[in-house]
């Protein structure tokens, strides 16, 4: 069935499970272990090794899945501290996509071990949301005075940019999309999570901050922004099967053991206090320099590991899994749960198939409505145009993607000259091209499109009727003003100017003879031949038209 994995995630108390469950149920081949750092990626396949011997070659990867392949074996303070790195890391999360796509350390990933499925067990929700964006909010306002912002102090800004999790997510999702149709993935399975462990926003558990935490509220939205995304990646074409397990509850546990740690400060001793005495208008030192503090002992306790969830004392744990609080599931359970999905049972816990089920999904009622609405628009239109009221029906540029408003427009100037898709098939691109741009005035083409930010670049290929405002090519930042280079002239033609070249007609004729074909098949064959390639209609409407083109040339229709 499958034969190659790579688990995200796989050194961890999940990840580590979903193997074991994995080599159990599956003829695998290879299992690729990442994890963030080497010691537990390497760790983890011997442990595998041991267990399993030579069934399964187990690999070690490892890395920060999120940046860029040259930083991912570096820690986040290391590279904040460097400005360099920094200006890195800020061009790999805003700057070009296509250069961040084959930078990225999970795109070289998937790319180096084209693995059939994809398994991540990676705590994505508290790794973007604990890079804390409150903190650095309150910094940047700091720095905020009365003359604006102190230019000299650019690691708190920096540091701010680089702690948006929407940003993030919304990237590494699009990798996860592009790398996996590339790569023929065949399925991807989140292991994700609520972000409070299946309780409300009255949790009492946070990671050491005040409740109601704001951090923890923004693992909530980053751990369903999540799903919501890969909501989208199951029903986008091409892309593999995307499963979604979501555990609410604590998960654990892996040990129980007396060990030195940390407390959240990364401190591991016990001080001897000091007597502080309060008063109003005193001031409270926050951080005292630990040299000055008599150390008495090490922070030595029994704990449970729970893994990613961190260490528990006893009154932590005992608390934390009470009855009616996060309560508890075990890592074993959701590693069965995962491995039933992949094999495609129906267990009931895949959150995407669940999503699937409850979304309101389009309705017969309203595809009788619409026929109307189309109709009545149709004869206000052509009242207004009458009466002189009103321009043509088109499109305001407002509803994307660009494409959409230059196609309406050819398509309408199209018909307004032609009238049927036979007759653009009998005449040539160099024709139509030269009574295409005759017609622009007639219809008032050349100075609507323009008026709405879509320019029209005429036959000659040169000259471009403009209005006050060009939507493409888009730049970002304060700067209006971008210098044409070669090939960018076709390029922001196919995106969102109206093109009359006989280049662009020719394009034009290939698709209505496509069209026309489908609709004679149809006719022949009957609802066999019946699929997106199929125009339905005996006239020519724009917005089927282009529609027509959304889903046989841009990939953009709906699976569900």
């Amino acid at each position: 069935m499958y034969r190659d994995f790579l688990i995200l995630g796989g050194a961890g108390l999940v990840g580590t499970q979903v193997v074991r469950h994995i080599v159990n149920t599956f003829d695998a081949h290879r299992i690729v272990v990442g994890s963030l750092f080497e010691h537990e990626a390497r760790s983890a396949c011997e442990r595998h090794e041991r267990e399993f011997g030579a069934k399964v070659s187990f690999v070690p990867a490892w890395g920060d899945l999120f940046l860029p392949a040259a930083l991912c074996h570096s820690r986040r303070a290391e590279l904040l501290a460097d400005p360099a790195k920094r200006a890195a890391l800020l061009n790999s999360l805003y700057g070009p996509f296509d250069e961040a796509f084959d930078q990225n350390h999970l795109v070289q990933l998937i790319r180096s071990h084209r693995p059939d499925v994809i398994v991540d067990a990676v705590n994505t929700a508290t790794g973007l949301s604990y890079q804390d964006v409150f903190d650095g909010a309150a910094k940047v306002l700091e720095r905020i005075g009365p003359k604006g912002f102190d230019s000299e102090h650019t690691l708190d800004l920096e540091t701010f940019l680089l702690s948006q999790s929407v940003p993030q997510l919304i990237r590494h999702v699009r990798f996860v999309h592009r790398a996996t149709i590339e790569y023929k993935t065949k399925v991807y399975l989140k292991v994700g999570t609520t972000g409070t462990g299946g309780m409300g926003m009255n949790i009492p558990y946070t990671h050491s901050e005040d409740s109601p935490s704001r951090k923890l509220l923004a693992k909530n939205e980053v751990a369903f922004g999540h799903t919501g995304l890969l909501f989208l990646l199951a029903r986008t074409p091409g892309g593999p099967i995307v499963k979604e397990v979501k555990p609410a509850a604590m998960i654990g546990y892996k040990a129980v053991q007396v060990k030195t740690v940390q407390d959240k400060h990364g401190n591991s001793s016990l001080f001897a206090n000091k007597p502080t005495t309060l008063g109003l208008g005193t001031t409270l030192e926050l951080r005292d320099a630990e040299t000055s503090y008599e150390t008495v002992g090490e922070l030595s306790v029994a704990i449970v590991d729970t893994g990613e969830n961190g260490l528990f004392t006893r009154g932590e744990f005992e608390a934390i899994t009470a009855l009616g609080q996060m309560e508890y599931v075990t890592p074993e359970e959701i590693a069965q749960i995962v491995v039933r999905e992949l094999r495609g049972a129906t267990t009931g816990r895949d959150i995407i198939s669940a999503l699937d089920g409850a979304v309101l999904n389009p309705s017969y009622k309203a595809g009788l409505v619409r026929s109307v609405a189309l109709k009545d628009l149709r004869a206000v239109e052509k009242q207004a145009l009458e009466d002189g009221t009103a321009v043509p029906s088109i499109a305001l540029g407002r509803l994307g993607p660009p494409a959409l408003s230059k196609l309406l427009f050819e398509a309408a100037l199209l018909k307004h000259v032609y009238e049927t898709m036979e007759a653009i098939e009998t005449v040539s691109a160099i024709a139509l091209s030269a009574a295409l741009e005759q017609a622009l005035r007639e219809v008032r083409f050349d100075s609507l499109a323009p008026s709405i930010g879509v320019p029209v670049l005429l036959a000659d290929g040169k000259t471009l009727l403009r209005g006050p405002r060009i939507n493409v090519p888009e730049k970002l930042g304060h700067s209006t003003q971008i210098e044409i280079k070669d090939g960018d002239i076709d390029a922001w033609a196919a995106k969102g100017w109206v093109d009359l070249r006989p280049s662009n007609m020719k394009v034009w004729k290939r698709r209505v003879q496509r069209m026309t074909q489908a609709r004679r098949d149809l006719r022949v064959e009957g609802s066999a031949a019946a699929t997106l390639e199929s125009y339905m209609s005996h006239r020519f409407q724009i917005g089927e038209v282009v529609a027509w083109i959304f889903n046989n040339e841009m990939g953009g229709y709906r699976l569900k």
